[in-house]
């Protein structure tokens, strides 16, 4: 395992599945955990749980409900208190919603937690990335963003819903995101890369696709793991991987307009930009 003694990393929805197992993969090598759930009871017992599997260790318990923006403003906050560095954010928090729910802000839930959280997070966290760096960005996507599209015409699908076109759209938002989160910070040391954790057992898998069965959720984190920590890609950025390996995204995932209609598009429906 590679060395995070001294390093303190963020894990989104680290309360179980994927999440979970990146948290304790990552305290095991030695990192200080920001463990997130939704609620500080969630992540105070994922926390809890993570210090016993990883027989010692950090794990500090951060609560915020992603699909409300005020509360990721407050996450930001506990986070800048608990530490006065972040050397990794793993953006990896995710949500399927069967039939089409609006937000607190009025954001369409399945687009608002799985792209609009990571960009609006990673945008209040800038600061923090910058003094911290070098630095890593990993955002956990799905092979699924092949399907998407970028809905700038009609972002709360008011219009019409379909629940993994839906997904797919915010898969590909990801993407999009962690390529043009590259660019900006280029420069900088603060690198920003994507993956494909693989078809895992999780809740999600059973939300938006039952019946089907997945492997391990340790599995699924070994590349937002490597992503993570490996000293192999310290220098790499703007790049999709699966399987640990970089690999070809979405066509439309290079197109350099769409992901600065995008971003335009994140700014105007959160109010926070990244760089």
């Amino acid at each position: 395992m590679d060395d995070m003694t001294g390093k303190t990393v963020v894990v989104t929805g680290a309360t179980s599945g994927i999440g979970y197992e990146t948290a304790l993969q990552l305290g095991r090598m030695g990192a200080s955990v920001l463990v997130h759930g939704r609620t500080l009871d969630r992540a105070v017992e994922a926390a809890d749980a993570l210090e016993q599997a990883a027989h010692g260790g950090a794990f500090i318990p951060i609560a915020a409900d992603l699909a409300s923006l005020s509360d990721i403003r407050d996450l930001a906050a506990q986070i800048e208190r608990a530490t006065a560095r972040l050397d990794v954010l793993v953006n990896n928090a995710g949500a399927y919603m069967a039939e089409r729910a609006l937000t607190v802000d009025g954001n369409e839930t399945t687009f608002a937690v799985n792209h609009l959280a990571a960009f609006t997070l990673t945008g209040l966290l800038n600061r923090l990335l910058l003094e911290s760096a070098p630095a890593r960005i990993v955002t956990v996507s799905s092979v699924a963003h092949f399907r998407g599209d970028v809905p700038l015409g009609d972002p709360t699908y008011a219009r019409s819903y379909d629940a993994y076109q839906t997904y797919a759209d915010s898969k590909l938002a990801n993407v999009l995101f962690a390529f043009e989160c590259a660019s900006r910070f280029a420069g900088t040391d603060v690198t920003s890369n994507t993956l494909h954790p693989g078809v895992i057992e999780t809740k999600l898998l059973h939300a938006g696709f039952p019946g089907q069965t997945g492997a391990s959720p340790s599995m699924g984190a070994a590349t937002s793991v490597y992503l993570a920590s490996s000293p192999e890609v310290e220098d790499t950025t703007g790049r999709y991987f699966v399987n640990q390996h970089p690999a070809h995204p979405a066509a439309m995932a290079t197109d350099q307009g769409l992901r600065e209609s995008l971003w335009q598009l994140s700014e105007e429906l959160t109010g926070v930009g990244v760089r």
